[in-house]
């Protein structure tokens, strides 16, 4: 739990704050980016929450927090249970932020589709009884779909939790994850149902894999983001562990798909008004990729 006596100077006085365990994965600054910023290569506190919205929305990237380096001084324990019983958070229709990010994923987002054949999680969170207890009234997990290696976090406990059934490019497999159930290439795609795309773009991972639902959600892993300081979709260029090259590859393979939302696990999401904002986005981001080459 957050150290008061490891309050960071940079946070402004009041309620909320974040101590100096902060890994600067971003998660409490897209969740609630009227509150929290970033100075000296960590979170902070710039503005205190003023009305019950942004309390909750502070409460919210509390929870999610991977390292549990928020803290509010008050202990607000109505205000924390407001919290917790809002997660899976909806983003859209039938689309849940899970909340709980897990600091084996360094604080990597996961999502839920709740759908007739059969409720899909993109990557795992941190698991917690109190969220998986929401996950069964929602009707449980068919599926975990993970994008790529890195963001798996406690994929064992969902599966003995829910005896889902986890999916993973074949290239993206480590010892943690030899036990997965389907592990897949290029040439055997998993087929969830006419609703769900899954594309594979190797460039973070060579395994990487992205996951299209409704021609609408892009659950893009760490191959895709927004960012608010270059106002347009991005990749990491100095989080790419496999292949920059394939990665813009992988880029321009997205332009034949449509989607309106961009939904990752590490950096901001994008929801934009039309699929053809969003081709110029991607495009504008291909274009700033092949810059960066």
């Amino acid at each position: 739990m957050a150290r008061s006596e490891l309050r960071r100077a940079e946070n402004v006085a009041g309620d909320f704050y974040v101590d100096t365990s902060c890994i600067d994965c971003g998660t409490c600054r897209w969740m609630a980016k009227d509150i929290f910023s970033r100075s000296g290569g960590m979170s902070n506190v710039y503005k205190q929450p003023e009305n019950e919205m942004d309390k909750l929305r502070a409460m919210q990237a509390l929870i999610a927090c991977p390292t549990f380096s928020i803290g509010q001084e008050s202990k607000n324990r109505s205000l924390r249970e407001k919290g917790e019983e809002s997660f899976p958070n909806p983003v859209g229709e039938n689309v849940y932020h899970m909340g709980y990010h897990s600091e084996k994923s360094f604080g990597a987002a996961s999502y839920l589709i709740t759908r007739e054949d059969g409720n899909i999680m993109v990557d795992s969170p941190r698991f917690s009884k109190k969220l998986a207890d929401k996950l069964h009234s929602l009707g449980g997990i068919k599926w975990l779909f993970l994008t790529h290696r890195d963001d798996v976090a406690d994929h064992e406990k969902f599966r003995e939790e829910f005896s889902c059934t986890r999916i993973l490019c074949e290239t993206d497999a480590k010892p943690s994850t030899n036990s997965i159930e389907i592990l897949f290439n290029e040439s055997n795609i998993p087929q969830l149902g006419e609703d769900i795309e899954i594309i594979t773009v190797p460039g973070h991972t060579q395994g990487h894999s992205v996951l299209n639902y409704n021609k609408q959600y892009l659950f893009t892993g760490d191959h895709l983001a927004y960012s608010p300081s270059l106002a347009n979709l991005y990749a990491f260029r100095t989080a790419c562990w496999y292949s920059w090259p394939e990665q813009i590859t992988s880029m321009q393979k997205l332009q034949h798909y449509q989607f309106t939302a961009v939904l990752p696990g590490h950096g901001h999401p994008l929801q934009a008004n039309s699929v053809q904002e969003m081709q110029q986005q991607l495009e504008k981001c291909i274009q700033w990729m092949q810059e960066k080459s």
